[in-house]
């Protein structure tokens, strides 16, 4: 039978006809090549860190994490900030930048009288500090968080920033209430929402429980629960326990690297192979994403005065906590990796 075929038509079919000819025909490597995620490189993520380092030193840990995904062009660090008003906190975090390369990043803590004052129980601060360089000597010598939040942010595009808490939420909650300066014209919800894209914290239990840094500020955290106005993910305390780490780093790390020191120290100390790893899988999620390590359980938080917390399903929550994914080894092995990097100069 003949079918009659218009010309432009039929000429639309044989170009179409080539080119998935010659496509068919080009190495898998250049094919690869021409897809969109291979073309387009993604940009480092403004991260701002809050630790109360000191009580526990997974934070280290993360921070270690930090700069090693900073050294990859997976970061930019715009400050790393103290939550924890003891004295040693602020040089602890300097000791750490100084090591990695970034001494010069900014520094601040808590300044008012409310807040938690809390260290280790065996004292890994006052035992490792003073071994490795640093500037920072105390607290007291770095600004108010409150205000260098304020700069910071003020100074970013929109909605360029994200920021991962791995400890207290006593600077979210200051920042919110803070009032208009001469760094800005927004009070501190309004310069939140307008400069901060995602909130990562590791607090919480889920779906419910009590955890160590939402309680130690449950005042703190219940304000930043019921008024942050971006999203929250909340990396709970259910994801970092399962995770063990540390280990390698002891055996394997350079024996200069103040990090491989602290869990060298700490885990003699409590007599372990491993420790917990609750803030590192928030650093994780707050630089790379959790689309390949974790899925998201959507709702709202709610915080009692007790600090214990629980959970309430919503699909129009800004809220979200990890659930598992990826398996735990594989995880574990992620973050070793990220927590043995050396700096170039070392």
């Amino acid at each position: 039978m003949f079918v009659n075929i218009h010309p432009i038509r039929f000429c639309s079919l044989v170009f179409f006809t080539v080119c998935l000819w010659l496509t068919a025909c080009q190495p898998e490597s250049q094919r690869e090549a021409q897809q969109p995620s291979a073309s387009i490189k993604k940009e480092p993520v403004n991260i701002i860190l809050d630790t109360d380092i000191g009580p526990d030193y997974d934070d280290a840990g993360a921070l270690a994490m930090l700069h090693a995904l900073t050294d990859r062009g997976e970061a930019n660090i715009l400050a790393t900030i103290a939550s924890n008003k003891h004295t040693l906190v602020a040089p602890v975090i300097d000791m750490i930048n100084t090591y990695y390369g970034r001494p010069n990043l900014p520094i601040g803590a808590p300044k008012g009288a409310d807040g938690v004052n809390i260290t280790s129980s065996y004292h890994w601060p006052e035992e490792i500090t003073d071994q490795y360089p640093h500037n920072i000597r105390s607290n007291n010598q770095v600004p108010a968080a409150t205000t260098l939040y304020r700069q910071l942010l003020a100074a970013q595009p929109d909605t360029s920033v994200t920021i991962t808490t791995i400890g207290f939420l006593t600077n979210m909650a200051s920042l919110l209430e803070s009032a208009p300066d001469s760094t800005s014209a927004m009070n501190g919800v309004d310069l939140v929402s307008r400069k901060v894209k995602t909130l990562v914290a590791m607090a919480g239990k889920f779906p419910e429980g009590k955890e160590f840094n939402v309680e130690k500020d449950a005042a703190a955290s219940a304000y930043v629960a019921m008024h942050w106005p971006t999203t929250i993910i909340f990396s709970g305390f259910e994801i970092g326990e399962k995770v063990l780490t540390g280990a390698e780093l002891v055996s394997t790390g350079s024996p200069n690297n103040p990090v491989r020191h602290i869990y060298e120290f700490s885990l003699a100390q409590e007599k372990a192979e491993n420790r917990m790893s609750w803030d590192q899988t928030a650093v994780l999620v707050a630089v790379r994403g959790y689309k390949d390590y974790y899925d998201l359980r959507q709702g709202r938080i709610q915080i009692r005065e007790d600090g214990s917390n629980s959970w309430q399903d919503n699909p129009q929550g800004r809220h979200y906590y990890l659930v598992e994914k990826m398996k735990i080894p594989a995880v574990r092995d992620t973050l070793e990796t990220l927590m043995r990097h050396e700096p170039e100069a070392q």
